[in-house]
C-alpha cells in the first residue's frame, strides 16, 4: 500500500500534488488532513503551507477478482470473469469452456468459490460487499428447478398431511423456497439443523 506526504498553499493543492506522485485519482485514495495551513496577511506573510497523507486504497472487487482468476486457472479451467457493481453488491460472472467443472454438483464448487470471493472482498478496504458468483446462467436456471422442487414438496406435505425436509442447502437457496412457499396459506417452511447441514422443512 504506497502512502505520501505532500504539501501546498491550500490542502486541494496538497492533495493534487500527492495524487500527482501516486499516479491515481481521488476515490482510490483515503485522504489525512495533518495541517490545513494558514493563508497570511495578503496571502504572503505569516503564511503556512498545508500538509496532508494521501495513501492508496486497494480496490477490492479487482483484488477478488485477480484471487479468483488464480483459484479457476489452478483447477485448469480457462474462464472470462466479468463483475458489475450495484449498491453494494458485487455479480461476478464466469464464461467460457469446462465451466461445469466451477459448478460442481448441485452448485456445490461454485457456492464454495462465493464464499471465499466474498472473504477476499471483505478481507481489507472500506466497503463491505455481498457477492454473487455465477457461471453461465447457472444461477437463474438452479433458481427454477428450486421453485418446481418447493411446489412439488409442499403438494407432498399436503397429500400425507406430514412435515417433508428437504436437502440441506445454502442459505440464499433456503430464501428462494421460503419465498416461494411464503405465499401459500396451506404449507409453512421453517430452517433447521446446523450449517452446513442446515435445510428447511415444510409443514401442512
Amino acid at each position: 500500500m504506497r502512502q505520501v506526504t505532500a504539501s501546498g498553499q491550500t490542502v486541494e493543492e496538497a492533495v493534487q500534488s500527492a495524487l500527482e506522485q501516486l499516479n491515481t485519482t481521488k476515490d482510490q485514495v483515503e485522504i489525512d488532513i495533518i495541517d490545513e495551513g494558514k493563508k497570511g496577511l495578503l496571502g504572503i506573510f505569516g503564511s503556512k503551507r498545508a500538509f496532508v497523507k494521501v495513501t492508496e486504497v486497494k480496490d477490492q472487487v479487482q483484488e477478488a477478482e485477480e484471487f479468483l482468476k488464480n483459484v479457476v486457472k489452478n483447477m485448469g479451467v480457462e474462464a472470462n470473469i466479468r463483475s458489475s457493481i450495484e449498491d453494494n453488491h458485487v455479480t461476478i460472472e464466469l464464461s467460457g469452456e469446462k465451466i461445469a467443472l466451477l459448478i460442481g454438483k448441485r452448485g456445490q464448487t461454485l457456492n464454495a468459490l462465493q464464499y471465499l470471493v466474498h472473504l477476499v472482498l471483505n478481507k481489507e478496504g472500506n466497503h463491505y460487499y455481498t457477492v454473487t458468483l455465477d457461471a453461465e446462467g447457472y444461477r437463474d436456471r438452479r433458481k427454477a428447478t428450486l421453485e418446481t422442487l418447493a411446489e412439488r414438496m409442499a403438494e407432498k406435505a399436503k397429500r400425507i398431511n406430514k412435515k417433508v425436509a428437504l436437502e440441506p442447502m445454502p442459505a440464499y437457496e433456503r430464501k428462494i423456497i421460503h419465498s416461494m412457499l411464503q405465499a401459500r396459506g396451506d404449507v409453512t417452511t421453517y430452517s433447521d439443523g446446523q450449517e452446513p447441514h442446515r435445510h428447511i422443512v415444510i409443514k401442512p
